[in-house]
């Protein structure tokens, strides 16, 4: 990110007129070169088999597309670094806000944590589906049945049993007939950062740590 000279409020003006120069530097440096390679090859044509003017004019024209693509190659370059500086001001606005995003950790429906919830997204409507809790170490501590359910995205909730430990994750099970069917565990999360590598935008989450914005499948 760059930084604006507070005592020099021309620093910003200066820096994009030698930016901008050596651009224009870039280009003509590349057509001297092509007419310097170009005049060469005249000077030391063959005098009996001399280039004729379809010859000249194809290496010209040559040039003139060398140096258009450069000029399209910049303008990409330029609108790619502003849609990524528009994208992170437009991802700060999510700081604070819930997503779903893949992950099979419950969370907590009221303030006793004894109502937990979790989501899971199928790929095939399911004749039946079956979800596994599991307390901390992995173990199943109880089981909820969820019959049939369509393609898409759902979410379920488990309340904790007197006579059960703690849930802490989930496991998704489901068929069709005989079939068993591809599933995908989803979890809520929390917003606390936004930050950018590369030419992606990426959240920092409470409990995931970092994922690119294009894992979220949805804002609550």
């Amino acid at each position: 990110m760059s930084t604006i000279d507070s005592t020099n409020p021309f620093a910003a003006l200066s820096s994009s007129t030698a930016s901008s120069s050596s651009k224009k530097s870039g280009e003509a440096g590349s057509q001297d070169r092509f007419l310097t390679l170009l005049v060469a090859q005249m000077q030391n044509q063959d005098p009996l088999n001399p280039m004729d003017n379809a010859q000249i004019t194809s290496q010209m024209a040559q040039i003139n597309t060398v140096s258009g693509l450069e000029k399209v190659n910049a303008s990409i370059a330029a609108l790619s670094t502003q849609f990524m500086q528009m994208q992170t001001l437009q991802g700060a606005s999510l700081v604070g806000r819930g997503v779903v995003v893949e992950g099979n950790r419950l969370t907590a429906a009221d303030a006793e944590g004894t109502r937990l919830q979790g989501g899971f997204e199928l790929a095939n409507a399911a004749d039946q589906v079956q979800v596994e809790i599991l307390d901390g170490a992995g173990h199943v501590v109880d089981t909820v049945q969820l019959g049939a359910q369509t393609t898409g995205r759902h979410a379920f909730e488990w309340t904790q049993p007197a006579d059960k430990a703690a849930g802490s994750t989930f496991r998704i099970a489901a068929t069709s007939g005989a079939t068993k069917l591809t599933t995908t565990a989803l979890m809520s999360d929390l917003v606390e950062a936004v930050s950018t590598s590369g030419q992606s935008l990426q959240l920092q989450l409470s409990r995931s740590g970092t994922v690119n914005y294009d894992a979220v499948k949805a804002f609550n």
